[in-house]
């Protein structure tokens, strides 16, 4: 069984472009490149899309780039970027709900032309403007079980939980930070669920500065994540890019099926992927301090 190859990409979200068009073009044109040179998979940071507010009007950008991506640019995004065997984490790009007409930040998935998703399901502080998801979509592309966390949500353990015992194979993470610090942390816990899920975990962020408030100043690195057991032990277990604040950077990495199979099938090393003790039995103290 031939490994995934999966493409981590940073994206600039200051980029020159003197159209949507030509901003859109920006993108695709990396998508398929990565596709020619032989990934499976490709990803774009959170919020690669609010380079696109230069063109809207800025009393309310997040819903004119809604309206810009969804109903101008990504039918023709979409049927470009619908090839067999191919797949692709378009970053995230505010969406306005048709039920209640709530934005939320939600990242465009196409595998084999078929058209997903993924909202971001915990917030930030700064994203008061936004609703919270309600799912993590699991999808499956060549055998392989994949889920996409969006930056903030990888941070929160509660969704390891959740996803323990679904058979992910990896999690996909479009970010966006502006401080070395989330950085740090969006990193330091993508490592971490790989180890807690048994599972790959990839992380792109958004670089460079952008016309939106919302992405102002940012920082990243590209970074892929591999279980820490024993049928990983000749595999490099972590590889990051140097720390960028601009320009186009990418990460080929490899997500190796077989290998997972292996480490599913052993008993006999600690795993936390297997624990199947439900978090609600566990029992929390609190005693006083006795000096």
């Amino acid at each position: 069984m031939d490994p995934l190859k999966v493409d981590l990409w940073t994206f600039d979200v200051g980029v020159v472009a003197a159209s949507p068009e030509a901003f859109a073009e920006e993108m695709t044109a990396r998508v398929v490149q990565s596709w020619d040179l032989g990934a499976d998979v490709v990803v774009f940071p959170e919020y690669a899309w609010m380079g696109l507010a230069k063109f809207v009007d800025a009393k309310d950008e997040l819903r004119g780039v809604a309206e810009l991506f969804w109903k101008r640019l990504w039918p023709e995004i979409s049927a470009k970027l619908s090839r067999p065997g191919k797949a692709v984490v378009l970053g995230t790009v505010p969406w306005v709900s048709t039920c209640d007409h709530t934005l939320r930040n939600r990242a465009p998935i196409i595998c084999e032309g078929r058209e997903l998703y993924q909202d971001k399901l915990y917030l930030t502080p700064w994203e008061d403007a936004l609703s919270a998801g309600e799912a993590v979509q699991l999808w499956r592309f060549r055998g392989v079980t994949m889920a996409v966390l969006i930056c903030f949500d990888i941070e929160v353990p509660e969704l390891a939980v959740a996803l323990r015992g679904r058979g992910v194979d990896c999690i996909l993470v479009p970010s966006a930070t502006e401080t070395v610090l989330g950085l740090e942390r969006v990193g330091r816990c993508a490592s971490a669920r790989s180890v807690e899920l048994g599972c790959y975990v990839g992380v792109s962020h958004i670089v460079g500065r952008g016309p939106s408030t919302m992405v102002d100043e940012n920082v990243g690195r590209l970074a892929w994540f591999v279980p820490s057991q024993s049928a990983f032990r000749d595999s490099p277990r972590d590889a990051c890019s140097d720390q960028v604040e601009a320009g186009f950077h990418r990460l080929r990495a490899e997500l190796a099926q077989d290998l997972l199979f292996k480490m599913r099938r052993s008993k006999i090393e600690t795993n936390p992927s297997r624990l199947t003790t439900p978090v609600e039995s566990v029992a929390i103290l609190s005693s006083p301090y006795n000096p």
